[in-house]
């Protein structure tokens, strides 16, 4: 096992889904996830339907940060104190991808 993907917060009438990943760390850095998120995010738009999927991850993880970014989710903005981690509360960065029309 190398990580986790997955599609959550499922909105069929609105074309709308989450996108949550982890890696572990022996497997960091390798490309997984983003072989993971391309994949995921293809399937989704082109084979489901969707329209929009949504990622968001702490302000302090720039390496999903620079994940999301690589696989085509624009940085839409900042949600601050969205989630509670185990060091407190942390500042989310929001990205999307849309699905070509």
């Amino acid at each position: 096992m190398l990580g986790r993907i997955a599609l959550r917060g499922l909105y069929f009438d609105d074309g709308i889904a989450g996108v949550a990943y982890w890696v572990l760390p022996a497997a960091r850095g390798t490309g997984v996830a983003s072989r993971a998120l391309t994949a995921l995010t293809t399937w989704a738009l082109d084979e489901i339907g969707f329209h929009r999927l949504e990622l968001d991850h702490s302000t302090h993880n720039m390496a999903s940060c620079r994940v999301a970014t690589k696989c085509g989710y624009l940085l839409e903005g900042t949600k601050r104190n969205a989630a509670v981690h185990d060091d407190g509360r942390h500042d989310m960065h929001l990205h999307a991808c849309i699905r070509s029309v």
